[in-house]
């Protein structure tokens, strides 16, 4: 079963295609749950997106890849939401041990994961500037497209393709700076607050 026969049985009232849903997308949603709540918060406000998802699903339109980006937004809104309520600011970078367990789909990350330890990898990514790093963790961690992940945040394709392109750039000078030595010092991670 591919995900877009999946989502469409789901939306019929399928056990087993919610079930294949949910193991299609779970993995990536949590890693970047993570990224905005960090990891002591990160099953709670996935599960909660979860609810949502689920409830809303009967009127999702699109196909297996659209339900991604749509899972990210309803996962992002859930995790806005749990910061004000906690009223503290997101960790770009918290649980980077746990964020990235594939392999990337851009060449320049592929490199970083190659050339430095996931945790490495993920704390250059929280080095770069905010929109950037957003960019990256949609495009390469959830594996949306441009357009996917523009909704996801509210900003244009293009400035999404651009944000993801520096990024993914200055990510590899930053890598490169170094030498790809696996002991790379970056500095702090940033706030999801700046990226809007």
């Amino acid at each position: 079963m591919d995900l877009a026969t999946a989502v469409r049985a789901a939306q019929e009232g399928d056990e087993d295609g919610f079930r294949f849903v949910y193991r299609a997308v779970q993995p990536q949603l949590l890693q970047y749950v993570r990224s905005l709540v960090g990891a002591a918060d990160a099953e709670d406000v996935a599960s909660e997106a979860w609810l949502q998802i689920a409830r809303d699903l009967p009127g999702f339109s699109g196909d297996g890849d659209a339900v991604r980006g749509w899972t990210a937004r309803v996962a992002r809104n859930r995790a806005l939401d749990h910061l004000r309520a906690v009223g503290r600011r997101p960790l770009a970078a918290a649980g980077v041990e746990e964020l990235l367990d594939r392999p990337a789909v851009s060449d320049t990350a592929e490199e970083a994961v190659a050339a430095v330890g996931t945790g490495a990898a993920l704390a250059a990514i929280a080095a770069l500037p905010q929109d950037q790093a957003e960019a990256v963790l949609l495009r390469v961690v959830m594996g949306l497209d441009s357009r996917s992940a523009a909704e996801v945040v509210g900003k244009r394709p293009g400035a999404m393709r651009m944000a993801t392109s520096r990024g993914l750039r200055r990510l590899a000078e930053l890598l490169d700076s170094d030498g790809g030595s696996s002991s790379v010092t970056f500095s702090a991670p940033r706030t999801l607050e700046d990226m809007r």
